[in-house]
């Protein structure tokens, strides 16, 4: 089984515009609204790709209960927390033809005992399952939440996969994670380097395996991704061919694709393929990916 984390969801709202001005009454051409956070992605991934997921997390108010209205619809089993404070956050998201401008909410805060209640939630994971905690940490979480958790699993064989920035991301290698899966822009803000080809990638996926992590991911957008790989081989990939539509969500993608493949596979090479074929899947759709959008751009790869 696999779970997901999402500390902080949302409704993202997307408004299709010609052009954005500051200042000025905008009207949208098209709306669509979405649930969002990053482990929410990848569980509805997951489940598009046929892997049993849950996906665990705090919900409030009306957004909260349209989040869970919506991936109930989508057939994603989940178990959110409901908080009586405030509301889920709403993310807006504005779509030009040049280009993506985001303005995300803060989210409600969350109370002590809706945080032993998670902590309560975690404790039917077993050997073998994976979790996977995506995304920031809200400003009213104690920071070391995920550090927290991890030390639920100590001395377990639970595979953990992060897709984390910064410190958070820093303070989980001790704990040995799976997968740790960074953009070129989080790598090298980790490192205080730019990182911008694949050379330089893998030299800095290195050293964060040196560091703890076992797998490590780093996509470089158009310029394709790398892995670097427990079994000490690296490989890389270019990005298959196609017009960007919508990059969120397509990090969450990759992730998604790649514990699909090593689920099927056991293999890390053909889970890299999987999470590539995947997390460019969705950056040529409005959302996220559907299976058969996978698999069509796994023949790039054959």
């Amino acid at each position: 089984m696999v779970y997901t984390v999402t500390l902080n969801p949302s409704i993202d709202y997307v408004m299709y515009l010609n052009n954005f001005q500051e200042n000025k009454i905008n009207r949208a051409n098209k709306e669509v609204y979405y649930p969002g956070g990053k482990g929410i992605n990848v569980s509805i991934v997951l489940k598009n790709l046929g892997i049993k997921n849950k996906a665990l997390g705090f919900i409030s108010g009306f957004c909260g209960l349209e989040i869970r209205k919506i991936l109930n619809k989508l057939g994603c089993e989940n178990n959110f927390i409901e908080t009586n404070n405030g509301c889920s956050r709403i993310n807006v998201k504005i779509r030009t033809t040049d280009g993506e401008t985001d303005i995300n909410g803060q989210g409600p805060f969350i109370e002590n005992k809706y945080i032993e209640n998670f902590f309560t939630l975690l404790e039917q994971i077993r050997d073998n399952d994976y979790i996977v905690l995506a995304g920031s940490v809200p400003k009213t979480f104690p920071k070391n939440i995920y550090e927290n958790i991890l030390k639920k699993f100590v001395g377990k064989n639970i595979n953990v996969v992060i897709d984390a920035t910064g410190e958070l991301l820093l303070k989980t290698l001790k704990y040995q994670p799976f997968l740790v899966k960074p953009n070129h822009i989080e790598l090298g803000e980790v490192f205080k380097k730019s990182i911008s080809d694949k050379n330089n990638a893998i030299f800095y996926a290195k050293k964060l395996q040196e560091m703890g992590a076992k797998n490590v991911i780093v996509s470089l957008a158009e310029n394709g991704a790398v892995m670097v790989a427990e079994n000490k081989k690296c490989y890389e990939l270019n990005a298959p061919k196609g017009k960007l539509v919508n990059s969120v969500g397509a990090g969450d993608s990759m992730v998604a694709g790649f514990i699909s493949g090593f689920i099927e596979t056991s293999n890390y090479e053909k889970a890299f393929k999987k999470a590539v074929a995947s997390g460019s899947a969705s950056a040529f759709k409005n959302w996220l990916a559907e299976k058969e959008d996978i698999d069509k751009l796994m023949n790039n790869f054959l």
